[in-house]
């Protein structure tokens, strides 16, 4: 798989349009797919169809205009707006240019009256816009799919009139809906020409040979389009003949927004137990069970491998910043592609409920590492902590921080491999840009562990990141934290402590004092005062830094060596004692 993003939509458009038996055609259809890259990403790729009511004079103008003039006027809409509100807007204005045109012909039936079935793709999702009986169709994994309904009313037998179109009235009501895109969808959009006489079992059939094909050209889209036509004309279609074919050849990553949208749709499912079913899964040990989540081991009824299924608790269904973890931990997850990142897999199509699937990640957790290997060697911690940072700069390289690195959320094997499996508060640069959070104001993780700067309401930042592993470091050699302990897991607590520094060496005497040194750096209150490069951490907790030496060297021996500091201090307070003891005695029996 390639680690690198895939940053762009592509697809590929091809239509066929034609009169039929008819003297003219009154379809219409456009695409436009934006070059500029930024218009690409905010506006996203539309494809059009209309189809103008055949009684009317101006039906032909009617279709061309609804097309032509909703595609150039949506790319008109600032790029602020959300595509709903953009299409809403430039929809609703063309309803009442065509309507009120329409009002001014002489002959009410030659009113400026169109069906128009649009999609817009941006991103990872497809916003459909529809009005009247052209259609839009989905083909996805052997099926074909419609996913709009036909704004009609049955009169006389078999026939049927329109009940909304676009300039029919002064309001417009437009059905709307938004759906997920995934690689390889085709979607179809047709006139009545087409779709009233080819049936799905049809239509289908031309889609299932045209994917046959190891790549789909515009040509190849084409000329599809073009076999339904002359096959509906065949048939006996008396009406023009549009049809309209969008492959989707790559989709970006899903952006948080829209993946929590996705995630919401999903039920999240009650505590499970050992035989339990869920979706194609069955559950065959439950790993882990609390008030946030549970994890249980399940064997897939598809590939029949196990793999591990993380669900939300049902306490959390309605915590909008808990789910907003949940989703962006899913998109981080697939995108992040390294053997210290714990696996997250896309859930199948049919999936009803709302979960991970985690590839199974061996070891123990460095929590009951750390309490199974008490004062563990200077050059144990050394690699343990290189091989958090590995993991950490996956992150980092992602424009990714993690902000709750703490021992619960490492997983340690006996050779000391590392995988992080829990990133619910991961922050994403490139999404928060565009996308405000629902629970920036609210800092997440153990506050024991959070840097400062985050703690305290700014934004964390990779140097946040190290301020967590240096203090994971520090405890790995000592068994304490090196500033005061928080007990409570109270925000406002941990706001207000004092970051008093406590050397390493008063909890293990036989440390260098430059590592101790390198500990105080990485774990400073303050942001600019750590390291600037994680590497330089690393070189340090290796190699005695000059600077920290000279400035051991010259330093009181309180600050170069505490305990001997106070051992010296101690040695003169009990050479005090005994003399005063000498002198008190010898007074004593002088008396």
């Amino acid at each position: 798989m390639d680690t690198e993003a895939i940053n762009k939509l592509t697809v590929n458009i091809g239509g066929y349009s034609d009169a039929g038996v008819r003297d003219s055609n009154q379809d219409a259809f456009a695409s436009k797919t934006p070059s500029n890259v930024s218009e690409l990403k905010h506006k996203g790729i539309v494809a059009s169809l209309a189809d103008g009511v055949s009684c009317s004079n101006n039906a032909q103008q009617a279709s061309h205009i609804s097309v032509t003039q909703f595609i150039d006027d949506y790319y008109c809409t600032p790029q602020s707006w959300s595509v709903k509100e953009s299409a809403g807007k430039v929809l609703n204005s063309l309803n009442g240019w065509l309507f009120q045109h329409g009002k001014h012909n002489d002959l009410r039936h030659n009113g400026f009256v169109s069906t128009l079935s649009s999609i817009i793709f941006k991103s990872t999702t497809a916003y459909l816009f529809h009005v009247g009986d052209s259609r839009i169709y989905r083909f996805r994994d052997g099926k074909l799919q419609q996913l709009t309904q036909d704004h009609t009313r049955a009169q006389y037998g078999n026939r049927h009139f329109l009940v909304r179109a676009l300039g029919m009235d002064s309001t417009l009501d437009i059905d709307y809906q938004k759906i997920n895109l995934e690689k390889n969808d085709l979607y179809l959009l047709t006139s009545d020409g087409i779709h009233d006489w080819l049936t799905i079992a049809k239509l289908t059939k031309f889609l299932s040979a045209l994917t046959h094909s190891n790549s789909l050209s515009s040509k190849q889209l084409e000329a599809c389009t073009e076999q339904m036509a002359k096959n509906a004309l065949a048939g006996g279609s008396i009406d023009n003949l549009s049809a309209l074919l969008v492959h989707i050849d790559e989709i970006p990553n899903a952006n948080v927004s829209e993946l929590f949208s996705e995630l919401t749709q999903y039920s999240i499912p009650p505590a499970l137990v050992v035989g339990n079913d869920i979706d194609h899964f069955t559950i065959t040990k439950v790993l882990y069970s609390g008030p946030r989540s549970h994890v249980y081991l399940a064997t897939s009824h598809i590939d029949h491998q196990e793999y591990v299924l993380k669900a939300p608790s049902l306490n959390f269904a309605d915590d909008i910043g808990y789910l907003e973890g949940f989703a962006k931990e899913q998109w981080a997850g697939r995108k992040l592609n390294h053997s210290a990142i714990m696996k997250i897999h896309p859930r199948s199509n049919d999936a009803q409920f709302l979960y991970h699937v985690c590839d199974i990640v061996e070891g123990c957790t460095l929590r009951q590492w750390m309490y199974d290997n008490q004062k563990p060697s200077l050059d144990m911690v050394r690699t343990i902590t290189k091989n958090i940072l590995t993991a950490v700069r996956v992150f980092q390289r992602s424009a990714m921080v993690h902000r709750d690195l703490k021992p619960e959320n490492i997983m340690i094997t006996d050779d000391n491999k590392i995988t992080i499996i829990d990133f619910g508060a991961v922050q994403i640069d490139g999404f928060d840009e565009i996308h405000s959070s629902l629970t920036d104001d609210i800092p997440l993780g153990a506050v024991n562990y959070i840097a400062p700067e985050y703690l305290n309401g700014e934004k964390a930042s990779s140097c946040s990141d190290l301020f967590s592993v240096a203090v994971i470091t520090y405890e790995l050699l000592t068994g304490h934290l090196p500033y005061k302990t928080i007990s409570s897991q109270s925000l406002s607590r941990a706001r207000h402590i004092k970051w008093n520094y406590r050397s390493a060496i008063q909890f293990r005497s036989e440390l260098p004092t430059w590592i101790d040194a390198t500990l105080k750096k990485a774990c400073h209150p303050s942001a600019q005062c750590r390291y600037e490069a994680k590497s330089e951490f690393i070189t340090d907790l290796y190699t005695p830094n000059p600077t920290f030496l000279t400035e051991l060297n010259t330093a009181p021996l309180i600050v170069r060596n505490p305990t001997r500091f106070w051992q010296a201090i101690a040695f003169l307070f009990a050479l005090i004692a005994s003399l005063e003891l000498i002198l008190l005695t010898a007074f004593i029996k002088s008396w």
